[in-house]
């Protein structure tokens, strides 16, 4: 399970992460991904050089580490094949959550092919998905 400071949970956070990040599609899913500027997404400095909470929701999600968000669809399959193929794919990101950019946020989409996926094959496609979203991260070499 993703810890709760890892959750992406507000919907206003998964709108902007899908309108203005980068998209990479695989067979199985598509990676949604946002990465801060200055590693920082949720903090400002005000003019003193103190950190100032950010309250507005268009300056962006309001994060301190990385965040992961799921959608899965009722195109993917009844509730148990959505809440199987959530479950993979929680498990999935949790292990490569550590070598994501700080303050990144990521929306992971199931697609119908989703379903009959292995957790090795999610995997294969998160990865690739990574690679081709965060090419100059520590993760492009690591998998």
């Amino acid at each position: 399970m993703l810890p709760a400071a890892a959750r992406l949970t507000r919907s206003q956070d998964f709108g902007l992460v899908v309108r203005r990040g980068r998209r990479a599609g695989r067979p199985r899913l598509v990676v949604h991904a946002l990465t801060s500027p200055h590693g920082d997404a949720g903090a400002r400095s005000t003019p003193d050089g103190a950190s100032a909470e950010n309250t507005t929701s268009t300056a962006g999600p309001t994060l301190d580490t990385s965040k992961v968000g799921f959608v899965v669809s009722k195109a993917v399959g009844n509730s148990v094949v959505r809440h199987r193929v959530s479950r993979r794919l929680r498990h999935v990101v949790r292990d490569r959550l550590a070598v994501l950019p700080e303050g990144t946020s990521l929306v992971v989409r199931a697609l119908p092919a989703a379903a009959g996926a292995t957790s090795d094959e999610l995997a294969r496609d998160f990865d690739a998905a990574l690679r081709r979203l965060l090419p100059s991260s520590r993760f492009a070499g690591d998998r």
